[in-house]
């Protein structure tokens, strides 16, 4: 059986493929959970796959689920190492840009025997080893290294709609579902256009069903940490067998799954493994149930998990995720619009996340220094604008850290009630996040205590207002309104103000290739590697966080 992964587009500059470790792999017929090495300073390859739970739309009164984020390993077909989510982020850095990714990861020495009984050994880094883009050896503006390859031109995805052994209702006709891949404004070849600005499009995409599953949809749940979870490789491995003499699989960059009956609570998106057309394929997908595929908001927000895109959150600083309207990746239920036909309505996605998967022209992004001196004005258009001459994503640079990836930064853009996905949101303004938490974007409150969800005014700056980085290095202030965004003036501490605090506003306090990478070839298993000095070459051109003496090696072969 082939071993294929998804395989990015433009990859320019090339990294050395990893040379084989140990024998192959012996192939597994069914999905095996893997114990992460025993041994120290052992690195482990394979292709690194993210699955994002998504509960529905919180009913009043009632707190949204918490969310959740499994990562692992897929070192052989079937196989997996699980990976401790919080370490893989430290580890990795820019840990969603190595989705469905061939990688290397490297663990460390525990600092006593005590703790390596106790526990599994931690992670020490994350680092590509297959082809890597030229893009991904750039610093960007916030020092962090810019891993994320582009993702553009046509991203075909495949809707496979399956049902379980014991429900017979279709919710939806094959017709519903190849429609909500059309081009007319309110369906989601529309959508992706215009919030790519016309980079990536859904050309060839097709649905295909219904298909009966071979069990009922109990036999798919398992009991984990005494809660119900679905097994979504068995589901993807199952729907797409169902369909594998129907469908034409070459060339999909991602699956969607439309199940007939609830999964555990949640719809999914991310990556899988499964055999498509004969060969052992990890790609990007989703699982929808009713609810889900009923919205294009959920299953936007799914397939943004596919394409790479994590959550985005608010500044309260409670558990909630679902809490930011402003963006797709966070809550996207409120202040959406909604269709007769599709429900409810993707919203645009923070302009940060745009820019990062090579969406917005680089003539559209500010960067204002750390050490600027000087106030600068300029027009700031609506992220909406297609074709805008002026900026519409600003960042304002802090300090760089010793770990880039935990430099904070801030970033300035705005949004205008307007269009097919934009015209409900809470109002006409500067929007400002914070950039933190290996890349999570939080929306600024200027409230005391923040909003529970940020569609309130504090959220939001207008007009008149002012507000400063916490560090009072930055001081923004929205000097007007034009016909598409506004005119801001950023710069040092105004001289004619004789208080610490901002005028009108408080300052923020809170902390907070179109193709998904297929190349050929199975991982390497496990392989003890003796630490030795750092090197230079390709090593170097990774951060000094992951310059890990084993991965070091490794990339020196």
């Amino acid at each position: 059986m082939e071993w294929r992964v998804v395989n990015q587009r433009s990859a320019v500059a090339r990294w050395k493929r990893v040379h084989a470790l140990a024998a192959g792999f012996a192939l597994a017929l069914g999905c095996m959970l893997a114990a992460p090495p025993s041994h120290a300073d052992t690195v482990v390859q394979g292709i690194l796959q993210l699955q994002w739970a998504d509960p529905p739309r919180a009913l009043p009164g009632r707190a949204k689920a918490a969310p959740q984020l499994d990562v692992w390993l897929e070192t052989a077909p079937g196989q997996r190492v699980p990976l401790d989510a919080a370490q893989a982020r430290r580890a990795a850095g820019d840990l969603y840009a190595l989705a469905n990714r061939h990688v290397a990861v490297s663990y460390e020495a525990s600092q006593s025997k005590a703790s390596r009984v106790a526990s599994s050994p931690a992670i020490g880094a994350i680092v590509p080893t297959g082809r890597v883009a030229a893009r991904a050896t750039a610093v960007g503006a916030d020092s962090r290294v810019m891993a994320a390859s582009a993702v553009l031109g046509s991203t075909r995805w495949v809707t496979l709609m399956c049902k379980f052994a014991d429900i017979a209702t279709e919710q939806k006709p094959r017709e519903f579902f190849q429609a909500q891949y059309g081009n007319s404004p309110g369906q989601l070849g529309h959508y992706w256009s215009e919030v790519s600005y016309g980079q990536v499009d859904l050309a060839g995409s097709s649905a295909h069903g219904w298909y009966t599953l071979p069990q009922p949809r109990e036999a798919y749940l398992a009991v984990v940490n005494g809660k119900q979870k679905a097994q979504l490789s068995q589901l993807f491995a199952d729907c797409a067998a169902a369909a594998d003499a129907d469908v034409d699989f070459r060339g999909a960059q991602g699956v969607n799954l439309m199940f007939n009956g609830e999964l555990d609570g949640n719809a999914w998106g991310g990556g899988a493994c499964a055999t498509l057309d004969g060969a052992y394929t990890c790609t990007r997908v989703t699982w929808s149930p009713p609810w889900s595929f009923a919205n294009l908001a959920p299953l936007a927000h799914e397939m943004g998990h596919g394409y790479g895109l994590p959550h985005s959150n608010n500044s309260d600083g409670d558990a909630d995720t679902y809490d930011n309207p402003w963006d797709l990746m966070s809550d996207a239920w409120r202040n959406s619009t909604s269709d007769a036909t599709f429900g409810t309505l993707p919203k645009h996605i923070n302009m940060y996340q745009r820019e990062r998967l090579g969406w917005l022209p680089a003539a559209r992004k500010r960067v204002i220094e750390a050490d600027n001196s000087e106030a600068q004005e300029f027009v700031l258009d609506a992220g909406s604008l297609r074709d805008s001459s002026n900026a519409q994503l600003v960042i304002l640079a802090l300090p760089t850290q010793a770990d880039p990836y935990k430099t904070v930064i801030y970033t300035l853009e705005a949004r205008r009630r307007t269009g097919t996905y934009e015209s409900k949101l809470a109002g006409d303004a500067v929007i400002i996040h914070k950039l933190e938490d290996y890349g999570i974007a939080y929306s600024i409150d200027t409230d005391t205590p923040a909003a529970d969800v940020s569609n309130n005014e504090g959220s939001m700056l207008k007009v008149g207002e002012r507000w400063n980085t916490p560090d009072e290095r930055h001081w923004v202030e929205v000097v007007a309104a034009t016909a598409d965004g506004f005119h801001v003036r950023v710069g040092p501490r105004p001289r004619s103000m004789s208080s610490p605090a901002p005028v009108l506003v408080k300052p923020a306090t809170q902390t907070a290739s179109s193709q998904p990478p297929v190349s050929t070839g199975t991982p390497s298993t496990s392989v003890a590697v003796k630490p030795t000095a750092a090197t230079t070459g390709r090593c170097n051109a990774l951060p000094a966080l992951l310059r890990h003496p084993a991965l070091c090696a490794l990339l020196e072969r």
